[in-house]
């Protein structure tokens, strides 16, 4: 996820760039530019600069140092081409006229990169979105909206896009597919952000663009275009939300907005890797020949990432047929490993950064296994020292508890369990088929479980006061209860377990008494029988059970439990990535009845950078 703003008015448009900038950071932070049209040199002025915003700022003055009234603004978290200044956006095309900010991701842009190349284009960063801006340049003949209608026809993924042109810097360009973008109403003047934390000091009338259109903002209004370039009048809406308030995106903390951008993040994490019917590694460092040859993979990692492993772990053995062990990074190094050259080892990290992991990344290559990690940083010490990366593309999060980066590293050992299926054998057509086609659904399912939070929230009000939790479930029913405690305990400080419901009967129900609130898991259909003789069970020692099923097993759970959440059927072995939402949300609205910091959960921090 990046941050974009634009600006164009009769005030110097630098100072404002940087001060939006500034409130977007929170949406990437390794690197940040601006493009301002200079009347004096009568050409783009670009700065760009790796590092925090604080970088740029002081290299420009505070804004000071660059003259122009027209200009569009980045804070990046990098996806495409490591951390750098050249990377940097914006993104400008060889003639140095045409400057583009993207939020998102172009998913043929090697393919038209190749093409540009084979024109005699030059390019010099790694990004995606430098295909755009010499797209653009290539179709531009004087008329710069028509050469960036050019540009969409052509154009696959998800994006935001704020273009520059200095033929034409009376305007600004601004489109929008699957990625949000804003545009600003002011006196005199016009605005585009990634989110009206940027401009709300400057308007509160706001209008939201939808997918598939463009406007064109100038300093007496902005005038919007449906897909096929008809005019639209676009709604206007006034914000009432205090700047403090607005930082978060109108939502009260950052943990329930991330929950909310959880299906955007899966469909970055899913859509770009799933090309025509087949699962799709850009540059992918396993050669068959090593996947045919693997004889066990490990998962290694620490807290949420390792409950991922733990869901990946099931998965990988039912597709692959291959011997997976999953382990706490903590551990790793002090367990004697038995690892050699076939063995592969998969590294799942947030940061990048985690001391733990990375001494057990650093172990694993010293006995001589392929390293493999799953991260959200680019350019980050695992990725870095990884034989292979896969990233994670979830975004900057800012809640101490994890959300959407837990689902979509889910998302990723998903595909990649797929992968090597495909490339074993061991999975049958019908079958590969129909979970890439739920895969591609995900995102929408997300969504559906989100509309009913109502629902969560009401739970939520008639358990907040419970002290002691059990999560009970089976196969990745147990993974997913993992997860769900862990959310629960650390931002609600209640002490919350998971079992695996088998082991109910070897110790655990001597706990279960009048009033226990036990959370039942019964997703996974296989084994649903044996959800309803443990809900049974527990219900028999007086608990209070709170299930969650599907919706096909909504009636049948019904009968026995107190409460049911749902989620919408799908493939068993995406049940997890479903699962985890309510979780999530039940987990948000009982640590706001209990009154407790959400975001920064004592004695927690987002990256544990000390052994």
């Amino acid at each position: 996820m990046c941050g974009i703003v634009g600006y164009i008015g009769k005030e110097q448009a630098a100072p404002i760039l940087l001060d939006g900038l500034a409130r977007l950071e929170y949406r990437g932070y390794d690197s940040a530019g601006v493009a301002v049209y200079s009347e004096r040199a009568e050409s783009l002025s670009v700065h760009k600069a790796k590092g925090r915003l604080q970088v740029l700022s002081d290299m420009l003055q505070g804004g000071a140092a660059l003259d122009g009234t027209v200009g569009i603004g980045h804070t990046r978290w990098a996806t495409h081409g490591a951390p750098s200044d050249v990377n940097s956006h914006p993104q400008v095309s060889r003639s140095g006229k045409i400057a583009v900010v993207h939020n998102g991701i172009i998913e043929n842009y090697a393919e038209l990169k190749a093409f540009l190349m084979d024109k005699g284009v030059p390019f010099t960063s790694d990004t995606d979105t430098e295909v755009v801006a010499q797209l653009i340049d290539y179709f531009y003949e004087g008329d710069i909206l028509q050469a960036v209608v050019r540009v969409l026809h052509r154009i696959q993924g998800a994006y935001a896009l704020g273009i520059i042109c200095a033929d034409a810097p009376d305007q600004l360009i601004a489109v929008r597919k699957d990625s949000p973008l804003i545009l600003g109403y002011g006196e005199g003047c016009s605005f585009l952000a990634s989110d009206v934390t940027a401009i709300i000091k400057h308007t509160r009338d706001v209008g939201y663009m939808e997918d598939g259109e463009v406007a064109v903002l100038t300093r007496d209004g902005i005038q919007c275009y449906n897909h096929l370039m008809q005019p639209i009048q676009k709604e206007i809406s006034h914000v009432d939300w205090e700047i403090d308030a607005a930082e978060k995106g109108g939502y009260e903390h950052f943990m329930f907005k991330e929950i909310m951008e959880q299906p955007e993040a899966m469909r970055r994490a899913i859509f770009p890797r799933i090309k025509d019917g087949e699962v799709y590694f850009e540059d992918f460092g396993l050669t068959k020949e090593y996947i045919r040859a693997i004889r066990k993979i490990y998962i290694v990692a620490c807290g949420s990432s390792y409950h991922v492993g733990m869901v990946g772990k099931y998965n990988l053995e039912r597709l692959t047929r291959k011997p997976v062990e999953v382990a706490l990074a903590s551990e790793f190094r002090y367990m004697d490993p038995i690892v050699d050259e076939n063995t592969l080892v998969v590294v799942i990290s947030q940061s990048g950064e985690t001391l733990d992991t990375m001494a057990a990344l650093r172990e694993a290559k010293r006995l001589g296994a392929k390293v493999l990690s799953i991260v959200n940083v680019v350019g980050s010490s695992i990725a870095r020292e990884s034989d292979v990366v896969l990233y994670t593309w979830a975004g900057p999060e800012i809640a101490v508890a994890t959300t959407k980066a837990y689902s979509t590293q889910m998302a990723v050992i998903d595909l990649l369990a797929l992968y090597f299926a495909r490339v074993l054998g061991t999975i049958g057509e019908e079958e590969y088929r129909a979970v890439l086609e739920e895969m591609l659904r995900l995102p929408g399912k997300i969504e559906a479980v989100l509309a009913d939070r109502d629902d969560i929230q009401y739970f939520a009000s008639q358990y907040f006061n419970h002290n002691s939790v059990f999560f009970i479930g089976r196969n990745v029913d147990y993974a997913l209860g993992l997860e769900g405690s862990l959310k629960l305990k650390e931002i609600s400080y209640i002490h919350s377990e998971a079992y695996a419901s088998g082991e109910l009967k070897h110790g655990t129900i001597s706990l279960i008494e009048d009033g226990t609130l036990v959370v039942a898991l019964g997703t996974y259909s296989k084994l649903f029988e044996k959800a309803m003789s443990n809900v049974v069970e527990v219900k028999s020692r007086g608990a209070d059970v709170l299930a969650l099923t599907t919706e096909r097993h909504k009636a049948e759970m019904a009968k026995t439990a107190n409460a049911v959440m749902t989620i919408p059927d799908t493939h068993d072995l995406l049940l997890p990535s479903l699962g985890v939402v309510p979780l999530q949300l039940f987990a948000y609205y009982v640590a706001l009845m209990r009154g407790c910091d959400i975001d920064k959960p004592r004695n927690l921090a987002k990256s544990v950078t000390v052994e």
